[in-house]
């Protein structure tokens, strides 16, 4: 069964995540605003991962100067919907 959930990125582009997990595989992932192309392949490359796989590498990315990325901002969208479960 699907859960999703909904998180709220800040210090980036994007204004929204939308993660559909089954049990700690991604069956789903949309983000928006950001850099459509690049977020939608990363969406379209982590399906099917378990979360956690996906944290450890994403993890800490950072976008130019800043301290974190929408990569970065996925894993922590990540790690509180699994809290969530």
């Amino acid at each position: 069964m699907n859960k999703k959930f909904t998180f709220y990125p800040e210090g980036v582009c994007s204004m929204m995540i939308e993660i559909a997990l089954d049990g700690d595989v991604i069956d789903d992932v949309v983000f928006t605003g950001g850099c459509n192309g690049n977020l939608s392949g990363i969406s379209k490359l982590i399906k099917g991962m378990k979360a956690e796989d996906v944290i450890d590498r994403l993890e800490g990315t950072k976008c130019g100067f800043k301290d974190t990325s929408c990569p970065d901002q996925l894993s922590k969208a990540l790690r509180a919907a699994m809290a969530q479960q």
